[in-house]
């Protein structure tokens, strides 16, 4: 184990603690650092690591601002923070999964010109900037804002929220598979995401994170209720899900986010819906969807029941408790995303149409 330092949740709106944290590496670059997990590295060409450790300050995030002795160490603390979170992300999934996921390649300071400030996940695919690993690969850009109060630059690698939720597609990928990349050309995978694949991403970012406020941080100016924020304690229902190929599948992955936290929250052991959430998408991957159409195969696997009727035969004894707190958010088992949404929506008009509140 290597002694380094990286951002530790605590479960308040910001990076996290600073603090010294115990890494596991098993070779080290000039700017990358090799885990038995995964491989983090800075592609900006600039050495970041000698022989004098892996602790860095984060120095504001650095950035264009910055002296370029700060902006080094900023980066350099990127790769480690990013390398301390990606490792932890996948560990907590080969626990409750008892395997581990595939090789993970993070790549920081891409697609930086001009400046790029957020996070994807990557498949191979001939219109990709240059190639990508068959297993998947997290893109991280270098920061392109700053953040108030203070002053930070705001590098997503220095963000444990934004490499939580890349790297949690990688789990999606590689058990629920929502997309079906297995069955299509090595070459040829889509990157395209669905709300479950989002909503999923969230849910696990804010178990790990500690806080249903995942994007607390580099969000602060969105109110809570806004859901370009992604809080999840508000209680987002199918009356809030859209649906349709012009959505953004973050704000309706916000509705099966906020009632997978909610459903976490009723349940007296948490880690047991950890497992439950997970053992489903193993399930949800399982199902063979090869004696129908490849469109019909790719809608009827946008379904939320879908994924929560995996749920409840992963964990059947904790299914009542489950049902019962996902049915509050307008999600129950057996229908669409489209007949759950009409359903929650008659609900709300006849509530208010009873109380007398104008329509």
């Amino acid at each position: 184990m290597t002694v380094a330092t990286a951002y530790v949740p605590d479960g308040r709106p910001g990076p996290g603690r600073l603090r010294e944290v115990d890494l596991d590496v098993l070779a080290v670059g000039p700017a990358e650092l090799v885990l038995p997990e995964a491989t983090v590295r800075d592609e900006r060409g600039v050495t970041l690591f000698d022989d004098d450790g892996m602790v860095f300050e984060p120095a504001a995030g650095g950035g264009p601002l910055a002296p370029a002795a700060a902006d080094r160490q900023a980066r350099a603390f990127g790769v480690v923070n990013a390398a301390f979170h990606t490792q932890r992300a996948l560990r907590f999934v080969s626990s409750l999964l008892n395997r581990p996921l595939p090789h993970l390649v993070v790549r920081i300071g891409m697609h930086d010109q001009p400046r790029w400030g957020g996070g994807h996940y990557r498949l191979p695919h001939p219109l990709e900037d240059g190639p990508v690993r068959a297993a998947g690969e997290v893109h991280l850009g270098g920061g392109r804002a700053f953040l108030a109060a203070p002053r930070y630059f705001h590098a997503p690698a220095h963000n444990a929220a934004i490499v939580y939720h890349e790297v949690a597609h990688h789990l999606c990928r590689h058990t629920a598979d929502f997309r079906l990349n297995r069955l299509r050309p090595a070459h040829r995978q889509t990157n395209k995401k669905i709300a479950l694949d989002e909503g999923t991403s969230d849910v696990v970012t804010a178990i790990l994170l500690g806080t249903p406020d995942i994007y607390g941080w580099h969000r602060q100016r969105i109110p809570a209720w806004d859901r370009r924020r992604r809080q999840l304690a508000p209680q987002w229902t199918m009356v809030h899900f859209h649906g349709g190929p012009d959505q953004d599948p973050h704000g309706d992955g916000t509705v099966w986010a906020s009632a997978c936290w909610s459903a976490r929250e009723r349940t007296a052991d948490p880690r047991r819906f950890d497992a439950m959430l997970l053992r489903g998408l193993e399930l949800f991957g399982e199902e063979a969807d090869v004696t129908v159409p490849a469109e019909q195969a790719l809608r009827r696997r946008r379904h939320f029941s879908r994924l929560l009727s995996a749920m409840t035969r992963a964990d059947p004894g904790l299914a009542p408790g489950v049902l019962a707190a996902m049915a509050a958010h307008g999600i129950h088992l057996g229908a669409s995303n489209a007949e759950l949404r009409e359903a929650a929506r008659a609900r709300a008009l006849a509530g208010m149409a009873a109380e007398g509140t104008a329509i």
